[in-house]
């Protein structure tokens, strides 16, 4: 798929503040109104823009304990991984799970308020899902970097 430049420009500018009228795109952009509302509408077509969302401050709503979870699974056969990622994605304190290569099949970015809350969700959610060998948690000092901006 090619994105021209003013694609590229537009997409920057969303991710940046999604909220932005077209007509305050169009001013930057330098385009009619129309014809940023178009851009926009063949790029949600496309599938390169999936959604629009309201970024959260998790420490204004109480869940700034961020944890790194590697999971692995005593078997790598189909059905387990199926069953895993199907029992994981219920879980709404996972925010992330990648199936990775390495020492561990899966790593899990997981958000509760605090430790407690974070030695609940390993002992009543993720730990009784079945056909887990091992866990391997890391907790999050300080966040260096998080975006969610793609350049393009």
């Amino acid at each position: 798929m090619h994105l021209d430049q003013t694609d590229k420009t537009l997409l920057k500018l969303l991710q940046k503040d999604c909220k932005q009228t077209n007509k305050a795109l169009s001013n930057v952009l330098g385009l009619s109104v129309t014809a940023v509302y178009e851009r926009i509408r063949k790029l949600e077509n496309l599938g390169v823009i999936n959604n629009y969302v309201a970024l959260l401050n998790k420490e204004r709503v109480d869940k700034s304990f961020v944890a790194f979870c590697h999971v692995k699974l005593v078997q790598h056969s189909q059905d387990y991984v199926v069953k895993f990622e199907r029992e994981v994605a219920k879980l709404q304190e996972v925010l992330e799970c990648y199936h990775i290569s390495g020492d561990y099949d899966y790593i899990l970015k997981v958000l509760v308020k605090d430790m407690q809350e974070f030695r609940t969700f390993m002992v009543e959610k993720l730990t009784k899902i079945n056909h887990i060998g091992s866990t391997h948690s890391m907790f999050v000092i300080n966040e260096v970097k998080h975006t969610t901006t793609i350049s393009v």
